[in-house]
């Protein structure tokens, strides 16, 4: 089993008392140092009121936070945890993400999403409406301009005639891109066209603050059974990567315990890598929770 460590989105809305003396790299240098194997930031550049209200957060920009942890380590991957892919044109990602990977020598996992905060596509400039259709085609006009070639492509949303981009991401074809979510349309872009799945552990309540839908573990297994046999039916390779992201908490050692007591149902289930979502109130604690689930969890970790 692999581990993600997710930076804590309750830290950006106290940021100046949150950090106190550290800086933010040194994140993704302790989760190097403890075992973890990727370090992750979420997506939200303009959230509404209505949202943080009830329940919703701030972010960074993923791709400046990302930066900086690149340059600070060598070996942790870095994913976007979730990219909301309808905030932005494709080959504007397309070009971040590229750069990322290959200034970070390779090591970018490209978490997207379709989103569902209607009043954030609208404060972009997005379309929400059709947003499911434009994903799709959007991940399709990524992965053509990441090879680099001349593209011809005359699709409804995200045309391109005789256009280049370079360079290419160290990755080829290109980054592996997860696709976020619980929802039948997530489950089907991880079987038609992604690399792999970032399911979430979700109750009723909480999915209504998320709006994906509620999963427990023991669905795990069937819905990745699923996955496979569609991957295999369209002729993709059966198998793929699955993030899972159990329910958080506060309390590191409660945290350690908790995954360590799942770690082997989720494997069997199918389960690649187990993400941390870390609550944590401080740098201080940030960096303590770190070493600790580093320690406490190293029995389980998949050898490099």
């Amino acid at each position: 089993m692999k581990l993600n460590y997710q930076f804590p989105t309750g830290a950006v809305k106290h940021w100046e008392t949150w950090i106190g003396a550290h800086e933010f790299a040194e994140i993704a240098v302790a989760a190097e140092a403890n075992g973890f194997d990727i370090v992750s930031t979420t997506d939200h550049p303009f959230p509404s009121e209505e949202w943080l209200a009830s329940g919703g957060h701030h972010s960074l920009d993923p791709f400046v936070a990302l930066s900086f942890m690149a340059a600070a380590t060598t070996r942790i991957r870095l994913m976007t945890f979730i990219l909301v892919a309808g905030y932005r044109n494709p080959y504007a990602t397309a070009k971040s993400v590229a750069s990322l990977d290959l200034l970070s020598g390779g090591r970018l996992v490209a978490g997207m999403g379709a989103g569902y905060q209607a009043n954030e596509f609208e404060v972009l400039g997005a379309s929400f409406a059709d947003r499911g259709p434009r994903f799709d085609e959007a991940i399709v006009a990524m992965q053509e301009a990441w090879s680099g070639e001349v593209i011809h492509r005359d699709g409804p949303f995200f045309p391109a005639h005789a256009h280049q981009m370079l360079p290419r991401p160290a990755q080829r074809p290109g980054p592996p891109i997860w696709i976020g979510g619980n929802s039948k349309a997530s489950i089907r872009r991880v079987a038609e066209v992604a690399d792999g799945w970032l399911p979430f552990e979700q109750s009723v309540a909480q999915s209504v603050i998320t709006n994906t839908p509620p999963l427990e573990t023991g669905q795990l297994a069937e819905r990745i059974a699923q996955i496979r046999e569609k991957r295999a039916e369209l002729g993709r390779t059966p198998e793929f990567e699955v993030c899972f992201t159990p329910t958080a908490r506060r309390d590191a050692d409660e945290m350690a315990d908790a995954l360590a007591e799942q770690t082997g149902a989720l494997s069997e289930a199918g389960v690649t890598h187990i993400s941390v979502e870390s609550k944590t109130r401080s740098m201080d604690a940030c960096l303590r929770e770190i070493e600790l689930l580093g320690t406490r969890l190293a029995g389980f970790r998949t050898p490099e």
